[in-house]
């Protein structure tokens, strides 16, 4: 699931072969595909994502096959725990290079699993050490470890015989003149909001011929970046995995390494001290606070229609008017060549449209189609309890009769006794966490599905809803995220000297409830 995608055809190939050599039948919306991800990940890996959702309330296949383990993940915890949820669903899985059927039926399978799954996750440590390597002797020498950077040109070394031996920089004048000119104006006293907006004005291509321009976040990391006086920095940062998916950490400075490469430089060293002194007193001034969630309900989770960019809130005092105004990012912080989009909308008063709404939705019909999806639901896990049920208790009486054997063997001194008491330990073992699973089951099955208090609970929680997400925007913005599945959509409406925003989106208020199955659209317009 996780390679280039040559291999990752010749993996559906022969797992299609594979199925049909066993009688199976493989729908094309029953393949699950990760290109190009790394088996660390577990989150933002969308293939096996789907492939996890499509275990409840019941899975519509009954037999999964891949190539080998490591195909799930190369994560021994996640792994295992994702394995254990697929064959609790009672899915068989099957590894076609060795036709053999993953199983988790005892402790020796559960052993087998875990060295396995050891195996692939140390393996991928060993490959992250030998790129770590590669790339730390790259470093040393000057050459590039990455992509192409503004003002630079990406130049192969090759040997006598046409072999690409690494990848040097050379500067690209053309990009090191707007560079020089971008310091210089920054220097010069315009904001960096400012410049970007300017070069879009100007029509100056963005790095990597961006077609949605300029942005500040662009020219603010130009303006810090050491490589344009001359400096290459590397090792500054590290992938780590945590919870399932991988993240960046800041390493030490005394990891990191610094190359002197003088013939680079497209900065002269007064204008990167000027640059950077005014630099330090903004950032004093404005003590600048970085990851702070928003005190606005929509900020982050509305885009404009026009050009895709997000809404931000803009004030106070703007176009002459006091208070907070939702408007188009894109518009305010890379000008109109990039976002003509400039319609401004009161803060509060479209909060409160989109929670009448939200309001106007929760009707009587909503509750009822929520609830008998609900209800199909709570239906179809309760068979499914029943079923593993009676599998715990045939696997019950086994084990009664393996143990039965193995004290008889013990008694007539059949083979070493200490290979019988392991046996007989590890049968023990199973026989209490299947006991446990059996009590977990009577506590959790339902029994009796009372419509009455499902709807009850429904109507609670939904009508609470309205004043928690204007009492609390925090929460509000929590909830919010859950209910829509993609960004709100803003589109202007200008008609003569009338002019107003329509709000659109595709949300499921069954989220916020532990099944979740109804969709309602919605589309409220504010004048």
């Amino acid at each position: 699931m996780n390679q280039p995608s040559s291999s990752v055809t010749r993996q559906i190939e022969h797992g299609k072969a594979y199925a049909l050599k066993k009688g199976w039948t493989v729908p094309d919306e029953l393949i699950f595909v990760d290109d190009g991800i790394s088996g660390a990940e577990y989150i933002k890996r969308p293939g096996f994502i789907r492939l996890m959702n499509t275990l409840k309330p019941k899975p519509p296949f009954q037999f999964l096959t891949m190539s080998e383990e490591s195909r799930l993940g190369r994560e021994s915890i996640e792994t295992s725990y994702a394995l254990k949820q697929i064959t609790d669903a009672n899915v068989r899985v099957f590894f076609y290079l060795e036709d053999r059927e993953r199983t988790l039926d005892n402790a020796m399978d559960k052993v087998m699993l875990s060295l396995s799954s050891f195996a692939s996750e140390m393996e991928r440590e060993r490959g992250k050490q030998r790129t770590y390597d590669a790339m730390l002797r790259k470093a040393k020498a000057g050459h590039v470890t990455g992509g192409t950077t503004y003002g630079y040109n990406n130049h192969n070394v090759c040997s006598s015989e046409g072999k690409r031996l690494h990848v040097v920089r050379v500067v690209n004048q053309n990009e090191a003149a707007m560079v020089r000119q971008i310091f210089g104006m920054y220097a010069g006293g315009l904001g960096i909001t400012r410049i970007a907006k300017r070069l879009n004005d100007e029509g100056v291509p963005a790095p990597r011929q961006s077609p949605r321009g300029w942005c500040p976040n662009a020219v603010r990391e130009m303006l810090h970046r050491p490589l344009y006086r001359g400096q290459i920095i590397w090792n500054e940062m590290e992938k780590i995995v945590r919870g399932g998916t991988k993240k960046r950490r800041r390493r030490p400075d005394k990891e990191r390494i610094i190359v002197e490469a003088p013939e680079l430089r497209i900065i002269p060293p007064d204008l990167w001290e000027s640059v950077h002194a005014r630099l330090a007193r903004t950032k004093e001034r404005t003590g600048r606070l970085r990851d702070v969630e928003s005190k606005y309900l929509l900020t982050g989770m509305a885009r404009c229609s026009q050009c895709g960019g997000p809404m931000m809130v803009v004030g106070p005092g703007t176009s002459r008017r006091q208070g907070r105004y939702y408007g188009c990012a894109y518009h305010k912080k890379r000008g109109s060549s990039i976002c003509k989009n400039s319609l401004l909308a009161e803060q509060e008063m479209l909060d409160q449209v989109l929670l009448r709404s939200l309001a106007n939705v929760l009707h009587e019909q909503v509750i009822d189609q929520a609830i008998e999806q609900t209800l199909i639901q709570l239906r179809s896990q309760h068979h499914s309890q029943l079923d593993r049920r009676t599998h715990i208790e045939r696997e019950l009486s086994l084990i009664e009769a393996i143990k039965v054997r193995l004290v008889n063997a013990i008694k007539k001194g059949e083979g070493a006794v200490e290979p019988l008491l392991a046996s007989l330990s590890g049968e023990e073992s199973r026989k209490k966490d299947l006991i446990a699973e059996l009590d977990r089951l009577d506590r959790v099955g339902p029994t009796e599905l009372d419509t009455a208090r499902l709807k009850r609970e429904f109507n609670s929680r939904l009508a609470d809803l309205p004043a928690l997400l204007s009492g609390h925007v925090s929460e509000g913005r929590r909830l919010l995220r859950l209910l829509f599945e993609e960004p709100i959509q803003c589109r202007a409406v200008v008609e003569g000297n009338n002019s107003r925003y329509v709000l659109s989106g595709t949300g499921n208020f069954m989220n916020l409830l532990p099944s979740s199955a109804a969709h309602s659209t919605w589309c409220p317009q504010r004048d």
